[in-house]
């Protein structure tokens, strides 16, 4: 089911300031899609979930959900949460540490004095989906935490929702545990084909788990699109560096060749591929990913993006190197392949493909 929002607005007061939670945001949420919003802490995400859900009025705009409007200011519509068809998976699960797996669960229908029989099957059904079928005796405080959070999502799907909302549900799990529930949440959700709203301040559960993703910042969205397209060929220059790590080298455009950019920059001419239209003259910043840098033992190589620098840092992660090389003035963030012997200090050569670098503008 399709989500429309439209000029949301949230104004709080703090020590006689206004601060704006959500500035006029605007923001389409596509049927049976996974749709993430990202960004830092305070950025307006949780603000804007909570006012979908309806756990916060809005100071100005509307919200749709189908063909219904839930509230609008303008037309003085308010509908209740309970009354909105949602689904809530909060981050610390909420469940009822008192209650077994199927109580727990099953808590939603018997609100709604549904028949016994119904509960019975509805439950079962959807425990079977979460692959906790054969734990629904089990007290909730004898699961593991994953557990814990399946029960929390096998809840807000037993009522059948018209949209399911996540905020930030993975933050209570070890890395290990959160990795293995993400890819678990993505293979549930693309099963079920249920529009998702889904709240975190990750951008690997960002990339992983999403159809789309609308970067936040200082209550506004930044930009919206496919994980691959805000990874790779991100319009600004926040979203470039918060959806990961990224090198982002100040330029300015010299010459378009053939498919390619040359930009001058304090490393020395660059060619990118990648980014908007550009002309002579304009400020860009080149942004390129610490994974597309190589880095060689020889510190004359030539070639394209091919520049000389000295290994300022080297940390050992297991199946590369982070590694940190100053061009002149410019520290470069690298991953080193394990099989490069270099060492702190060494002076080494770095190239980058251009069809690995794209452009932002300034």
């Amino acid at each position: 089911m399709e989500i429309r929002i439209t000029g949301l607005t949230k104004i709080y007061e703090s020590e006689g300031k206004k601060i704006h939670a959500l500035d006029r945001v605007d923001l389409t949420v596509p049927a049976n899609h996974i749709f993430t919003l990202l960004g830092p802490s305070g950025c307006g995400k949780t603000t804007l979930l909570r006012c979908l859900v309806g756990l916060e009025s809005p100071d100005e705009g509307e919200i749709s959900i189908g063909e219904e409007v839930v509230w609008s200011r303008e037309k003085g519509v308010f509908v209740p949460p309970e009354k909105r068809g949602l689904g809530m998976v909060f981050q610390t699960y909420a469940i009822w540490p008192h209650m077994t797996v199927f109580d727990n669960v099953a808590y939603p229908l018997q609100v709604r004095r549904l028949p016994r029989d119904e509960i019975r099957s509805k439950v079962a059904a959807v425990l079977k989906l979460v692959q906790l079928d054969a734990l629904e005796n089990r007290p909730a405080t004898k699961l593991s935490g994953g557990q814990q959070q399946r029960v929390a999502l096998a809840r807000a799907l037993v009522a059948e929702p018209k949209v399911i909302l996540f905020d930030e549900p993975l933050s209570n799990l070890d890395a290990k545990l959160r990795e293995e529930t993400r890819k678990e949440l993505r293979q549930f959700l693309t099963e079920l084909g249920i529009t998702a709203v889904y709240v975190t301040h990750d951008r690997v559960e960002a990339l992983s788990l999403s159809d789309s993703i609308a970067v936040m910042k200082d209550g506004q969205i930044v930009e919206i699109g496919s994980p691959q397209k805000i990874y790779f060929q991100a319009e600004h220059p926040f979203v470039a560096d918060f959806i990961g790590r990224a090198n982002l080298i100040p330029g300015t455009v010299e010459t378009r060749e053939e498919d390619l950019v040359a930009v001058e920059t304090p490393i020395g001419k660059v060619l990118a591929a990648r980014g908007p239209k550009v002309a002579r003259g304009d400020e860009v910043t080149v942004c390129v990913r610490p994974e597309f840098i190589r880095v060689v033992a020889d510190p004359l190589a030539e070639g394209i993006n091919t520049f000389s620098g000295v290994v300022e840092s080297l940390v050992f992660v297991g199946e590369a190197h982070e590694g940190e090389v100053r061009v002149g003035e410019t520290l470069l963030n690298t991953r080193i392949d394990p099989d490069v012997r270099v060492r702190r200090g060494d002076r080494v050569g770095v190239r980058f493909d251009p069809n690995y670098c794209f452009l932002v503008t300034r």
